[in-house]
C-alpha cells in the first residue's frame, strides 16, 4: 500500500491485510462479526449433530457422523485462532453458550439470531432423527461450501487461509451426507425424506441474507465479500436440486 493511498481505497482495489495492526475499526467489527458467526454456527451445528451419532443405522454411519462432529469443532478452532489475534478469549469461548440448545421444531424465527450468540438462525431448530440430520447436512453442507468459497477470497489473509483449510473438509461432508441419504432411501423413513427437505430448505435458504443491502455493499468495498447473497443462494439451490433429483427428491415449490 502506497503512503498516499488510504486503507479504504487499498481494500476497495483488492488489497489484503495480514495482522490486526492498523485494521480500521469498522473493518475489524465486520470481520469479527463474520468470524464469530462461523464459529458459533460450527459449534452449534456440531453440538446438535452429536446427539444423533448413536442413532445412525450402522457402525460405518456412526463413524461418519462422529467425523462430521469432530471436523466441525476443528474448523471452529481454526477460525477461533484468528479471532484470538484480536483479543478473543478462546479459553472461555466454548463455555459461553449451551450450544446444543434448540427451539421447538415448529418455531418460526425467520433469519433472526436469538440471545447473544451469532449462530445462523437455522441452528436454532432441532434435528428429529438421523435421516432428518442427514438431509439437513446434505443441504447445509452445500450452503456452507458456497459461503466458505467466498470467504476464502476475503481481504484478511489469515482468515482467508483458515477458510481455505476448511473448504475441502466441508466438501467431504457433502459426500458423507449424500451417502447417508442413499442409506435412508432403503429404510422405513424413505417416505419422509421429502418432508425433511421441505422443512429444511426454506430455513437454510435464509442463511444467505438479503440482496443488495448497505451492509453487503460495505463488505464488498472492504474485500470481505466478493459474491452477492442472491448469487450465492441461486448457486446453492442449483447444487441442491441436482443432488436431490438423484434420489427422487425435489426442492419445495
Amino acid at each position: 500500500m502506497s503512503a498516499e493511498m488510504s486503507i479504504e481505497d487499498y481494500l476497495a482495489q483488492g488489497g489484503v491485510l495480514t495482522s490486526p495492526d492498523n485494521v480500521p475499526s469498522r473493518y475489524r467489527g465486520e470481520l469479527l462479526r463474520l468470524l464469530t458467526s462461523y464459529v458459533d454456527s460450527a459449534l452449534a451445528g456440531a453440538a446438535g449433530f452429536a446427539e444423533l451419532v448413536n442413532f445412525a443405522p450402522g457402525i460405518r454411519e456412526r463413524v461418519a457422523s462422529a467425523r462430521v462432529v469432530m471436523e466441525m469443532n476443528q474448523s471452529a478452532e481454526k477460525v477461533l485462532k484468528v479471532m484470538a489475534e484480536f483479543g478473543a478469549d478462546t479459553d472461555r469461548y466454548i463455555g459461553r453458550h449451551p450450544w446444543a440448545n434448540r427451539l421447538a421444531r415448529t418455531a418460526d424465527i425467520g433469519g433472526q439470531r436469538i440471545e447473544d450468540d451469532f449462530r445462523l438462525a437455522v441452528y436454532n431448530y432441532p434435528l428429529r432423527g438421523w435421516c432428518d440430520g442427514v438431509v439437513h447436512n446434505m443441504l447445509m453442507s452445500r450452503a456452507a461450501v458456497r459461503q466458505i468459497t467466498d470467504l476464502c477470497q476475503m481481504s484478511y489473509q489469515p482468515a482467508a487461509d483458515a477458510f481455505r483449510d476448511i473448504a475441502p473438509v466441508v466438501e467431504s461432508h457433502i459426500e458423507l451426507a449424500d451417502a447417508g441419504v442413499a442409506i435412508c432411501k432403503t429404510t422405513d423413513e424413505a417416505e419422509t425424506l421429502q418432508d425433511f427437505v421441505d422443512y429444511w430448505w426454506p430455513r437454510i435458504a435464509l442463511i444467505f441474507g438479503s440482496e443488495e443491502t448497505e451492509r453487503e455493499n460495505n463488505l464488498f468495498k472492504m474485500g470481505l465479500k466478493h459474491t452477492g447473497n442472491g448469487d450465492l443462494q441461486r448457486h446453492w439451490a442449483e447444487d441442491c436440486e441436482k443432488a436431490l433429483s438423484g434420489y427422487g427428491l425435489k426442492a419445495p415449490q
